[in-house]
């Protein structure tokens, strides 16, 4: 049986209030009648304290000084004279608990038998009997007892106060509780009706339907409500947007397609880069052994099975490093690196390739430093700065500069090489392309120089990029972040 939050909260309240107008009434009638007891005490420790002055005294005004000599034979006058002064009723009982004043039979009920051997103990009691209240105090002379007083205190005024405030407190409390109810009752409904209504805007969002109102409130349930809109929307949104996600699903699909083509192109590349100096090889050694006396070509022979094993040996090397890039997330030692000293020791490595082909290099290199991996760095240098040897012109140029800028630190690679043609740019990145594969072989080239620096920039927060590629050279960009900069931090 489904029960309404209207219900259940008109329960709750109704209970809760009743609990609180309860606990709150017997908390203030407990603190009544302690605070009267409290009163009463105090009042009776005051008479009980003026019974002992006023025994001190009389005693003292007798000639016979002794205090139970005193009880016995003037007990009566002294008891009179103790109620005329505490207006209250008296008795007096001496130190074996006989009575002096007033109960001349010396009968007592069990309760006061029983509070009056305490109070002969040198201990102050009382005992209540219906609206009678018994207070049995010692009557002490120095730190002796010599008897015990007893006051009779009657309750019932104070009995009839008690009734008359709780009485109040029912017709104030049922009063109060009415009231609350009812204020709290239509605050309640109007939160319980807010509730409802978030709970049918969520149905309707159940059955397919986005058009949600928005509640006029400005607390929590009002920021629920729209929340509920918001995602409404964003739902909404995302059904709408289903058909181009679909779409993108399937670009993604065609692009692992295409992906697995480049990878079985990739591995076409290799093993044709790969059967080219092998064939080269396998035909040098049938030609040593079809002529093994021939002087000449034998020396061929070993010069150029020596340059295709070097290019062989190159070529593993390079597919390997390629392939641990993108297979492992190395961690680099970045540590400040001197970009100028470091172009100038790739150069001078270089330098005597530079003269074989006759090229000049001019240089343009301020102080600056990067947080990189200096051997990473080294090797960008090194790809780049062989491309542009190798595929630039006879006695042609290779310009090397560097400087710091905006928290970046650029190198740019220039040369007056044969250029790249615009429709090939987008692939110059990709391993084992080569825009002149005859140049390539000749030099020793696989395609993969560019394809590691990039690798190798990339993964340190830097960037390789071409910047002008024309019938009169390339220029190529690295950027590192610079030492101390926000990016590198």
């Amino acid at each position: 049986m489904r029960i309404s939050i209207k219900l259940k909260t008109s329960a709750f309240l109704a209970a809760l209030l009743l609990l609180t107008v309860i606990v709150l009434s017997l908390l203030v009638l407990q603190g009544i009648q302690k605070n009267q007891r409290a009163q009463v005490e105090q009042y009776l420790a005051q008479q009980a304290s003026t019974a002992n002055t006023y025994l001190y005294q009389s005693l003292t005004a007798e000639p016979n000084k002794v205090p139970e000599t005193y009880l016995a034979s003037k007990g009566a006058e002294f008891g009179k004279q103790l109620e005329w002064i505490s207006g209250q009723t008296v008795e007096l009982y001496d130190a074996d608990g006989k009575a002096i004043y007033k109960n001349k039979s010396g009968a007592v009920s069990e309760g006061i038998g029983q509070t009056l051997s305490y109070a002969l103990q040198q201990k102050t009691a009382y005992l209540v009997e219906g609206d009678s209240l018994y207070y049995l105090s010692p009557l002490n002379v120095g730190n002796e007892q010599v008897g015990v007083v007893q006051f009779y205190y009657d309750l019932a005024a104070n009995d009839v106060f008690y009734h008359q405030i709780r009485q109040l407190f029912v017709f104030i409390g049922a009063g109060t509780f009415l009231l609350s109810f009812i204020l709290a009752y239509f605050y309640f409904n109007a939160l319980s009706g807010s509730i409802i209504k978030l709970n049918q805007t969520v149905n309707r969002i159940r059955e397919g339907s986005y058009e949600t109102a928005v509640l006029a409130r400005k607390d929590e349930l009002g920021e629920l409500g729209e929340g509920i809109r918001m995602m409404s929307e964003r739902i909404r949104r995302t059904i709408r947007d289903k058909d181009e996600e679909q779409e993108k699903l399937k670009l993604a699909v065609d692009k692992l397609s295409k992906l697995d083509q480049q990878q079985k192109q990739f591995i076409g590349n290799v093993t044709h880069e790969f059967k080219t100096p092998l064939t080269s090889i396998k035909a040098y050694l049938d030609l040593m052994d079809m002529y093994p006396d021939d002087e000449e070509l034998l020396q061929t022979a070993k010069t150029n099975i020596a340059g295709d094993t070097q290019r062989l040996y190159e070529m593993v090397e390079k597919v390997l490093q390629l392939s641990a890039l993108e297979k492992y997330d190395f961690e680099f030692s970045k540590e400040k690196v001197d970009v100028r000293r470091t172009i100038e020791s790739v150069l001078g490595s270089l330098q005597g390739k530079m003269e074989k082909f006759g090229l000049r290099l001019e240089t343009n290199l301020t102080e600056a430093s990067a947080d990189a991996d200096r051997d990473s760095l080294t090797i960008v240098l090194m790809n780049l700065l062989d491309n542009a040897i190798k595929y630039n012109k006879a006695k042609g140029s290779i310009s090397v500069s560097c400087a710091e800028r905006a928290g970046q630190v650029v190198i740019e690679i220039a040369d007056t090489g044969i250029g790249i043609p615009q429709a090939v740019v987008h692939k110059i990145f990709e391993p084992f392309y080569t825009v002149d594969k005859n140049r390539s072989r000749e030099n020793g080239g696989a395609g993969l120089g560019l394809a590691l620096a990039k690798k190798y920039a990339e993964m340190q927060g830097g960037s390789i990029a071409l910047l002008r590629s024309d019938a009169e050279g390339t220029t190529f960009s690295v950027a590192y972040p610079a030492w101390g900069s926000r990016e590198s931090a």
